[in-house]
């Protein structure tokens, strides 16, 4: 609950703001709102349920409870069908400014208390096709604006790195080592690989192509220059793609060596990439009669769980959803 305290002396009118610590009660109503909200937003309650991490028949219970609370009905439920009630619309449409509001009061109070502009590190694989990162950080943005994001993107090892030397909060990369106890492992995806060739090459047609059949076409991978190494006897040992490997700095320089058929290029990430017209195929990826499959991850230390690395993990997850 917001109390604000009026002070008049000479001259100046000093206005207090005080977050007062909220009572059982009011943590509950807020609690409430907050079901409610979602079942309006997501238009069902299975949905809802889902998106707070509670059962559909304890959010039907809460939003019951809040209407006697309230002592009006705010949904009209018939069958497994619902309808905003005209006063039920009314107080979803206030209720989003007021706890925005709240939100925005308790973040800006944080803030104040530690004297610092709050600050989010995070790091993405730059070999990563995916736009889920992307929306993520443009979901995040919108929410807290106040929150100065800083962004790197790198290879495994170099994003590995700087996770342990606690120069970024969190990373979004690929699962290359056994889970360690001392990080937070978020399985955000687990993609079959794919392979992006030009429109023109030989293998443009097939329907999937079988790694043993890439033998005599180079691999094009983008890594940083001190990082090539490592990619290759990755892709070379791990993945199990033989024959000469070509390097770019980025993607967009990897695909026009694809299109200009210098050779192949794997694909990371769940949503696949643009194809460009006919310039660029884009291919399943067998090894022994099976597709190959990856794993990508949100990880960050077990140390350093701040609410704002939790509420980004929390946002970059729900990108992955299908």
């Amino acid at each position: 609950m917001c109390i604000f305290h009026l002070n008049i002396v000479p001259k100046y009118v000093i206005i207090i703001i005080k977050i007062d610590k909220l009572t059982e009660t009011e943590k509950k109503m807020h609690r409430q709102i907050k079901y409610f909200q979602a079942v309006v937003r997501c238009g069902s309650f299975t949905e809802a349920a889902a998106e707070c991490y509670i059962s559909q028949s304890a959010i039907s219970q809460q939003i019951q409870a809040l209407e006697r609370e309230l002592g009006v009905k705010l949904l009209e439920r018939k069958n497994r069908k619902f309808t905003v009630t005209p006063a039920g619309e009314y107080f979803y449409k206030k209720s989003l400014r007021l706890t925005a509001e709240f939100e925005k009061i308790c973040r800006e109070t944080a803030n104040i208390a530690h004297k610092a502009d709050p600050e989010l590190s995070i790091g993405y694989l730059k070999c990563y096709g995916g736009q889920e990162f992307q929306k993520a950080v443009a979901e995040f943005s919108e929410k807290y604006p106040d929150i100065s994001i800083h962004i790197i993107n790198g290879n495994h090892e170099e994003l590995y790195d700087q996770l342990r030397l606690e120069k970024v909060d969190l990373i979004l990369s690929d699962q290359r080592r056994a889970f360690s106890d001392e990080y937070e492992n978020c399985l955000l995806t687990t993609c079959e690989c794919r392979i992006e060739t030009s429109g023109h090459s030989a293998i443009a047609n097939m329907e999937s192509v079988n790694i043993n059949d890439l033998k005599d076409i180079p691999c094009i991978l983008v890594a940083s220059p001190n990082q090539r190494e490592n990619e290759q006897n990755f892709y070379r040992d791990v993945v199990g793609i033989e024959g000469d490997f070509l390097f770019a700095d980025n993607l967009e320089e990897a695909r026009l060596l694809v299109v200009g058929g210098k050779g192949f290029m794997p694909i990371e990430g769940n949503e696949g990439t643009a194809q460009l017209g006919i310039s660029l195929r884009n291919i399943p990826l067998i090894r022994n009669g099976k597709r190959i499959k990856r794993s990508y991850c949100a990880f960050w230390k077990a140390d350093n769980a701040n609410i704002h690395v939790l509420n980004f993990a929390e946002i970059l997850k729900s990108k992955f959803k299908v």
